[in-house]
């Protein structure tokens, strides 16, 4: 469910390998795809399928209670799903990558987050038999400043710049769990690659995703400017001026089921 050209504008730099993306909302943006946005929510914590099988089984009310349960409900834990759900969902529609597993279907807390990298996304070329990574960090702040920015700048670094290890073994072993022979293989691959950390720069990209209330912040254009250039590096800004009213306003509309 594409929501991001129809929300926002987005206006994109690029130079080299690097590509500074600074989003801002259209008139009218938010409230075009907000139903969108609230059905997108509820998948990264549960599947369709489920949901749909509860609403049959314990009628919209209840179903939407038990979705209710596994959604963080403070500011900070929300902020924190929220930048990552939207990071996810422009890299699969802008950034030529898929992000395979939800991670946020998988937390021990609804109010804590989980450890590793943020997201994952995962290109295969066929022509080469190549596998392709992108390493991401997701920042949602109210006043993103240069502090936030720099902790992010140290993650992607992490363990040589590639993925770290535990965060790529988990995407691994979620894919080969499917029944799908396709998913299962992408999955051995992603083992393997932690095993003989076989990937050149070159095929392991970076994504910085932030979204703020107070738009692109100095520090922000500084790291774009400084970016390894010898890979693929994309730094996004995410402008909600209304910052705090927009998340009690999206998870409110996220955990309401309708009835019909």
């Amino acid at each position: 469910m594409p929501i991001y050209q129809e929300w926002c504008e987005l206006d994109n730099t690029v130079d080299g390998r690097k590509r500074y993306w600074k989003l801002t909302e259209r008139e009218g943006g938010r409230a075009a795809i907000a139903d969108r946005l609230a059905g997108i929510i509820r998948t990264h914590y549960d599947t369709q399928e489920r949901i749909a099988d509860d609403i049959e089984h314990l009628g919209y009310e209840r179903a939407a209670e038990m979705l209710r349960a596994l959604m963080p409900h403070t500011p900070r834990a929300r902020a924190g799903d929220l930048g990552e759900i939207l990071a996810v969902e422009l890299t699969e529609e802008h950034l030529e990558f898929r992000v395979p597993v939800r991670r946020l279907r998988y937390k021990d807390g609804r109010e804590v987050p989980m450890r590793g990298d943020d997201f994952i996304g995962v290109n295969f070329a066929e022509e080469d038999g190549g596998l392709w990574l992108l390493k991401g960090e997701a920042k949602s702040r109210r006043r993103l400043g240069r502090q936030t920015i720099e902790e992010a700048r140290e993650a992607l670094a992490r363990d040589g710049g590639r993925c770290t290890p535990h965060a790529l073994l988990f995407i691994a072993n979620r894919l080969l769990e499917s029944e799908n022979d396709n998913e299962c293989a992408l999955g051995r691959l992603m083992r393997n690659e932690v095993a003989e950390r076989a990937l050149p720069r070159r095929r392991i990209d970076h994504a910085l995703f932030t979204m703020s209330g107070n738009g692109v912040p100095g520090s922000l254009d500084e790291y774009f400017e400084a970016a390894d250039g010898r890979r693929g590096h994309e730094v996004v800004n995410l402008h909600i001026p209304d910052y705090d009213e927009f998340l009690v306003d999206t998870y409110e509309a996220a955990g309401a089921l309708g009835d019909g």
